[in-house]
């Protein structure tokens, strides 16, 4: 009998495979699905891989050493700091300096020996000479500087405040470090007078309604100028444009008299097209027999309420009436509770003592 024991021997029991997932030979319940596991290994987050023309360019040059003249305390220098250098590359040695220094990704380094540039470096670690080379990092990423808040009159002669940024990197490490002395505070500076004289030509309407060309037309003028500085103007934004109070009413009182007229001549134009359709109405009621139909409306509406009544009835509608209900007065008397004398004569009158028979002459 053996004493070695195979998977025969235990037809249930789980296996685990190389995830640490079990499984059944036997039919027996997985301790976990496959799909689940798959779903686990997979990240929550998929990271794109970085690509070379994506990453900082480089500025990497070595502009030679040979040009540059040393004299005896040069070369001296250049020799202790070699030495020195050489020693202080060992953590135990304290007392010399380090010849090695970083740059950062998003930087450029520039390096001088005594003074005047012969190299440029990449991100990464560097070794200078630490008694006659020195380092300079210039950064190279897209900077953001705020424009001092500043009041302009415009061409129509009104006054507005206006707030921008502007975005700007450096394209050319070399003129950025060395032509300029401050590239911000000149960028500053520009961006204000550019600004100034850009809203200055336009007039408030026209500042309002296109600021995008506004702002475009400011980066292009200051541009021009900074590539000789060796930096690239991204963007201007014009982050508000405030208006002073006086300016505000005045602009509030324009609309509401804009609006004002515009009313006026909707309700004009309104009072026209009515004006046409009463005269259409007018032209077919001027027949008789529309005269007459809205005569009798009237006094089949008037006899609908409760009492007598003494109403004046036109001569043309006297005919109509049987004489039970008229009363022709003289031209010299006549009952006041039947009617009224004229100076034309006697007019019928018709004393609705009796709203029945007043309704069946209406109708």
């Amino acid at each position: 009998m053996s004493n070695h024991l195979t998977d025969s021997d235990f037809p249930t029991a789980p296996r685990y495979d190389e995830a640490g997932v079990g499984s059944s030979k036997g039919g027996a319940a997985n301790l976990a699905p496959a799909s689940d596991t798959k779903t686990a290994q997979q990240p929550i987050i998929k990271v794109q891989p970085l690509k070379k023309a994506e990453m900082q360019p480089s500025y990497a040059q070595d502009l030679g050493v040979d040009d540059i003249e040393h004299n005896f305390y040069g070369s001296m220098m250049n020799f202790l700091g070699s030495v020195a250098g050489a020693m202080g590359q060992f953590p135990c040695c304290i007392c010399c300096p380090n010849p090695f220094q970083e740059v950062d990704q998003g930087t450029v380094g520039l390096v001088t020996r005594f003074g005047r540039l012969y190299k440029s470096v990449d991100p990464g670690l560097v070794r200078i000479n630490p008694f006659s080379e020195r380092l300079r990092v210039v950064d190279v990423k897209i900077t953001l500087i705020a424009i001092p808040r500043q009041t302009v009159l415009t061409s129509d002669n009104l006054t507005v405040d206006v707030d921008s940024t502007l975005c700007y990197h450096v394209s050319n490490p070399l003129r950025a470090a060395f032509s300029i002395s401050n590239v911000k505070n000149a960028l500053s500076e520009r961006a204000q007078t550019t600004l100034r004289d850009v809203i200055g030509s336009r007039t408030l309407q026209s500042i309002l309604t296109d600021r995008e060309a506004v702002a475009q037309q400011v980066a292009q003028l200051v541009e021009s100028v900074s590539e000789s500085w060796g930096v690239t103007v991204e963007s201007l934004l014009l982050k508000d444009i405030s208006l002073s109070a006086e300016v505000q009413e005045s602009l509030a009182s324009a609309a509401t008299q804009r609006r004002i007229g515009d009313s006026k001549v909707i309700a004009a134009r309104a009072e026209v097209e009515a004006a046409k359709l009463m005269r259409e109405a007018a032209d077919q009621l001027s027949t008789e027999a529309a005269i007459q139909i809205r005569q009798l409306e009237a006094l089949q509406a008037m006899a609908k309420t409760a009492g007598s009544k003494v109403i004046f009835v036109p001569m043309s509608l006297a005919h109509q009436f049987p004489q039970t209900g008229v009363a022709n007065l003289g031209s010299g008397s006549g009952d006041k509770g039947k009617g009224v004398q004229g100076s034309s004569g006697a007019q019928p009158v018709l004393n609705f003592s009796e709203v029945n028979t007043f309704s069946q002459l209406a109708g």
